[in-house]
């Protein structure tokens, strides 16, 4: 993929907003059986609406998924490998028929060996009205550039 940033491009303080989709009642049906999570609050109608939320909501690692998948071209990195996922918080839930959008922003940078950097994430998944609904940082392994004359140290 020639359009991907490597580990010698990226800086602190980049960022990153990626496109938005749209949570549907049938993804989250095949998450359930995916896993087996088919707590009533996930696919029980009455269930959830006798809850605080009163209706359905999303898994909680399903909404990380959505997010692993939109930032996954956005930023497109030279990436090699997923190492950590830290401090992660659940703040809002997601409801059947919320758009959600990713945001990455790069905290820090790490040298590494092997011609690869560590690159230290905050990704956070945000609804149509622009609240934040999962946040954490996330850590990753990023190539060199094949043009870089030497690894970092």
């Amino acid at each position: 993929m020639n359009d991907q940033l490597y580990f010698d491009q990226l800086k602190i303080g980049d960022h990153w907003r990626s496109r938005g989709r749209t949570v549907t009642e049938a993804e989250v049906m095949a998450f359930a059986g995916l896993t087996g999570d088919y707590d009533p609050l996930h696919v029980d109608a009455e269930f959830a609406r006798q809850s605080p939320y009163g209706e359905r909501i999303a898994h909680g690692l399903l909404g990380i998924s959505f997010l692993a998948g939109l930032n996954s071209n956005c930023p497109a990195v030279a990436t090699v490998s997923f190492i950590a996922i830290r401090e992660w918080q659940f703040l809002k839930p997601i409801f059947f028929g919320d758009t959600v959008y990713g945001y990455a922003e790069i905290l820090d940078l790490k040298p590494n060996i092997n011609r690869r950097g560590q690159v230290i994430w905050r990704r956070t998944l945000f609804n149509q009205r622009d609240e934040a609904t999962q946040s954490g940082i996330v850590d990753t392994l990023v190539a060199l550039s094949p043009q870089s004359s030497s690894s970092p140290s």
